[in-house]
């Protein structure tokens, strides 16, 4: 009986839409009640089964909600006759026996006519409306979210933008707060990085806890976007204090975790957020059932999730995802020795037939050489994502193993919880290919033949598990490292990294004391200072120290700190001696800083 009143209801919804809107051309055209009659009579019925009655007792309280220009917007409503009196539909019978009588299918909408109006109404009109005093807030609510979904961003970001700004100055915040989810992800769908800004800084500076606390959500989320994750801890901590029961925070927490690379205690915390959600009476089923997918497996719930949101490329992503994961185990042909005695890689005959097909899908001709030609990429994914999977065979190639794998890093790298499902299964390659390379016990300089391209594949790996399993990522950079000494991918910072989190303090010292001749880059001397503080030698990591402040005077105040108020990675694109390097510094080391004993409070004494 529920699921027939269901279908009865939506069906009313359907039939009332169309009724109204039909409705509103025929104001439109004199503003005056009378034509609005003669349409009802004439071409409303045909609308509503047929039912003149239903059409003539539809018109007056539509009409009563309607917005005329003719009014500045102001509507011209009709007295609800009595009992007795004549009926408003000009029927010539008394209310009682006419209009009075008829039971509607379902409600009607108070603003449904102020809705439609302002979807209907264009340029200057519609901002002259949607700026008079008469416009309900609930109108300008639900046209935004009409206009959002057929598409027309612009429209919905100017009513939201006045709904925020109306609704806050009334105190009205359940208003407030559905304006301010709405012009977040607007905002950020396009791109409006300055007014996303200044939207969460008014919400801080609201009386509402509420509205504080999904401020202090969208401040986490971008903060993890920025990889600062001791700023995303402390506003996720103000978040969860201000809106305790918020199903987003059981998002945003298992984020956190996995991207601390806690994946165990993210299951836990997600387990404890399901319990707590589904003890409440009003708990979204959808949302408890995601969160209870969170407690079962985070990764792979924020990944399905992910997936899911990428609308027509879903499909083909989660095939994609299952031909990675039942790649074989493949033999890395092409290797042969140069007669200088180092190892090059030639591309065999189908190595490169396979290339060619793949290119000739992706539309790259020449190559993936920027982070901007893999975004582009990414605009022909409807075509090659499926011709990749009818193709798996084509990932034998490492011409179209670097491609993909520069594509996926591109597009997921900065997501841990993105790596099993795309990124793990090509390192897994990778590493196979790496074992066959270093058997032959022989460099692999990056100028040979087209060794670049295994270099390029491992760089896009290095980049994309940076978040997920860093260990990894450095011991790939450390394996290449080995190959070329001479470092034609910048990879040497890595390195150091990697021998500092494995305490491997006297290699990182003989590491950079036998870099003679070479500029000695900020990040070295940072990691030389803590090596160095690590086996005791306090008064040469001093001196250390010293000559970094000379470089670059920003980085030792800008390591100390938990937390910093601006990221400054835009700021002379990290030029040598900028704010800008010495945060890429902070991203770099602060880590291993931290988790050296002392070792933080020592370097303070320098800030």
């Amino acid at each position: 009986m529920a699921d027939h009143d269901d279908i009865m209801l939506v069906a009313w919804i359907d039939q009332l839409l169309s009724f109204s809107a039909a409705a509103l051309g025929a104001i439109r055209s004199d503003e005056c009640y009378p034509s609005l009659l003669r349409w009802a009579r004439r071409d409303g019925a045909r609308l509503v089964g047929e039912d003149v009655r239903l059409a003539q007792a539809l018109a007056a309280p539509l009409w009563n909600q309607t917005p005329l220009v003719r009014l500045d917007f102001a509507s011209e409503p009709l007295a609800k006759p009595a009992a007795n009196e004549m009926c408003w539909c000009d029927s010539g019978r008394r209310f009682r026996d006419c209009c009075q009588q008829i039971t509607f299918p379902g409600p009607l909408p108070d603003n449904l006519m102020w809705m439609l109006s302002l979807c209907q109404w264009r340029g200057d009109l519609l901002k002259r409306a949607a700026n008079s005093r008469h416009t309900p807030l609930q109108a300008l609510l639900e046209a935004g979210i009409v206009d959002a979904e057929a598409g027309q961003l612009g429209r919905a970001q100017l009513l939201f933008e006045l709904l925020f700004e109306r609704s806050h100055q009334r105190n009205e915040h359940a208003l407030v707060e559905q304006a301010f989810e709405s012009l977040e992800q607007l905002y950020r769908q396009r791109g409006f990085s300055r007014k996303l800004d200044r939207l969460i800084g008014v919400a801080l500076a609201s009386d509402s806890d509420r509205l504080k606390g999904f401020a202090l959500e969208q401040l986490t989320l971008a903060e993890l976007e920025n990889d600062d994750l001791a700023a995303a801890r402390e506003n996720f901590a103000l978040a969860q204090r201000l809106i305790p029961d918020a199903p987003m925070l059981a998002y945003l927490e298992t984020m956190l975790l996995l991207q601390e690379g806690h994946a165990d205690k993210a299951q836990q915390r997600a387990a404890f957020w399901h319990r707590r959600l589904a003890r409440r009476s009003d708990a979204d089923p959808d949302e408890l059932a995601f969160v209870q997918q969170l407690a079962r497996h985070p990764a792979k719930a924020l990944a399905d999730e992910m997936i899911a949101t990428e609308d027509e490329l879903a499909d083909s992503l989660l095939a994609l995802r299952n031909t990675l994961w039942q790649l074989p185990d493949a033999v890395l042909s092409g290797l042969v020795s140069a007669d200088d005695g180092t190892t090059c890689y030639i591309p065999s005959r189908k190595d490169r037939e396979y290339y060619q097909a793949w290119s000739q899908v992706t539309g790259q001709q020449q190559g993936l050489a920027s982070e901007l030609e893999a975004a582009q990429l990414w605009m022909h994914a409807r075509r090659w994502l499926p011709a990749l999977n009818e193709h798996p065979q084509w990932l034998v190639s490492p011409l179209v193993m670097r491609e993909l794998a520069t594509a996926l890093a591109s597009r997921f790298g900065s997501l841990p919880w993105m790596a099993d499902a795309f990124i793990t299964p090509l390192a897994r390659r990778f590493d196979i290919w790496l074992n066959a390379i270093e058997r032959r016990h022989a460099a692999l300089p990056w100028q040979q033949g087209d060794n670049s391209v295994i270099y390029l594949f491992g760089l896009a790996l290095i980049s994309a598990l940076e978040r997920s399993d860093r260990r990894q990522s450095r011991r790939f950079a450390s394996r290449l490292y080995r190959l070329d000494s001479e470092d034609p991918m910048g990879l040497y910072e890595l390195v150091l990294e990697h021998l500092l989190l494995e305490e491997r303090n006297e290699k990182v010292v003989a590491l950079i004391n036998g870099r003679h001749g070479h500029e000695s880059p900020i990040a070295e001397a940072l990691a030389h200072a803590l090596a160095l503080f690590r086996l005791e030698r306090r008064d040469q990591a001093a001196a250390v120290i010293k000559s970094v402040k000379r470089i670059n005077r920003y980085v030792v105040a800008m390591m100390t700190p938990v937390r910093l108020g601006n990221t400054p990675t835009g700021e002379a694109n990290g030029q040598p001696g900028s704010r800008a390097e010495a945060w890429q510094v902070r991203l770099l080391l602060r880590g291993c800083w931290v988790a050296t004993p002392g070792a933080l409070e020592w370097l303070a004494q320098f800030a």
